[in-house]
């Protein structure tokens, strides 16, 4: 009970340096308890606050007597607080250090700068000679891009096919000697939730009736929408148009900026209608499930018994997103900067689409924060787990096409939500997909511990 009580407090600490302000246990308790972490802590695992550095927090779990595996360190991030994710507990309890940071300031450079001092301090850890990368949806983008550039230096990202450059600070950032990616997205989350519908994109109020997925004139029902071929070719071409216009409209004000001639010195802000990436964002995808809905080809499919088949993979999920978020700034709209809307853009071509088990017409090159693109980079050992119960999991297929890895593994959860618990929405009989969370990293624990991937 003192052990549980003093961990508990040390995730306090760890996101009061953080956030800042006064953190009670009732606000550990939750925030435990938002990953399914509220449940007794191992006895055979210590949870140790560590200040990593610049305002970064860590918490380090890890084997009360180290053993065989312990020489191997899983480093966890995300863009929000991941102190007490389902890998700090699961791996730990299979006998790997796992240290959970969260992010000290805002933006994806400043995360990296966060994935370098965790990976210094375990990198450094005694008894640690071997470190991974774990990144979970948007911490997937985070890690594949840390993961390209410490491999290739800052001239990968500072090529001039990229919308915006990243900074020098950026220069020096150890590698890991492996990465594992579950469920991340593609990195252009705001492209995929584009509303083409908007006439104009300083407000979300005024929509064309044509473009628009929420019409029923157009084939939208709240229960799932079976849109027709012409509409989606309509709609996504609708997409390709729209979207290069704000991103050329971004690259115009980052011109006059960096000119002397913008509204401030070093960005100015840069609001886009629709333009959000959250969840419940406008996605032609999520409420017609036969889009984004398989495999191209065969790989394993991990059972709630914890078997594997090789199969063409399937989505289990459901429709989603009843309801347009387009007239809302604050879930619906980007609120941000010119150079935050770039970092995250994307160049599409006007052939861009997507079908049942594929994505085209995007410039994985011209953005330096997607997780594709990145993993032409990453040449470590790779394993990628997508979950088949949301619509991220076809990321892997094509990460696993491009990733420069020669060790590379790609696997998919059967039943598992974007959350890594089962979907039971999407469950034909109570109880169909099980519990996911055991298979699934019983599953990462057999690939970290193949002889001769990273043991002694």
């Amino acid at each position: 009970m003192l052990r549980t009580n003093l961990v508990r407090l040390s995730s306090a600490l760890a996101i009061l340096a953080l956030c800042g302000g006064v953190v009670s246990r009732a606000q550990v308790k939750q925030a435990d308890a938002t990953w399914g972490g509220d449940r007794p802590l191992d006895p055979s695992i210590t949870r140790t606050y560590v200040p990593l550095g610049s305002g970064t927090p860590g918490v380090l779990y890890e084997p009360v007597k180290p053993g065989e595996k312990s020489h191997i360190a899983i480093v966890v991030m995300h863009g929000g607080d991941y102190l007490t994710f389902p890998t700090c507990f699961e791996l730990s309890m299979r006998g790997y250090r796992v240290l959970c940071a969260n992010p000290a300031g805002t933006g994806t450079d400043a995360s990296l700068l966060s994935v370098k001092l965790a990976v210094n301090y375990a990198r450094h850890y005694p008894g640690v000679d071997k470190v991974v990368l774990f990144g979970h949806s948007g911490g997937g983008v985070l890690m594949s891009t840390y993961q390209n550039i410490a491999e290739n230096g800052v001239k990968i990202c500072q090529d001039s096919d990229k919308l915006l450059k990243c900074p020098d600070s950026l220069a020096g950032l150890p590698a890991a000697d492996g990465v594992i990616l579950e469920d991340a997205n593609w990195g252009f989350m705001g492209l995929l939730s584009f509303d083409p519908s908007v006439i104009s994109y300083d407000s979300g109020m005024k929509i064309d009736p044509e473009f628009n997925l929420f019409n029923p004139a157009n084939g939208f029902n709240p229960a799932g929408s079976d849109y027709s071929p012409e509409f989606i070719r309509k709609f996504q071409s609708q997409v390709a148009k729209r979207y290069m216009e704000v991103v050329n409209a971004a690259e115009d004000r980052l011109a006059a900026i960096q000119a002397g001639k913008g509204r401030f010195a070093d960005d100015e802000p840069f609001s886009v209608a629709s333009g959000g990436s959250s969840v419940p964002s406008n996605k032609l995808f999520a409420q017609d499930v036969k889009l984004m809905s398989r495999t191209k080809n065969p790989f394993p499919l991990i059972h709630k018994d914890g078997s594997v088949t090789t199969e063409v993979v399937h989505t289990v999920r459901i429709p989603e997103n009843p309801k347009s978020n387009t007239q809302l700034l604050n879930g619906g709209g980007s609120n941000g900067t010119v150079k935050s809307f770039l970092r995250s853009a994307i160049r599409v071509s006007p052939d861009f689409s997507y079908n049942e088990s594929s994505i085209h017409g995007v410039d994985y090159h011209s953005s330096y924060t997607n997780t594709v693109g990145n993993s032409e980079g990453i040449h470590v050992p790779l394993l990628f787990v997508g979950n088949t119960g949301h619509w991220e999991y076809l990321v892997g297929e094509s990460v696993y096409e491009h990733t420069a890895s020669t060790d590379k593994s790609l696997a998919f959860l059967e039943g598992a939500y974007h959350s890594l618990n089962a979907c039971t929405p999407c469950e034909k009989v109570p109880g169909q997909y099980g519990d996911t969370i055991k298979p699934l990293f019983d599953y990462m624990d057999q690939w970290l511990s193949r002889s001769g991937r990273f043991t002694r």
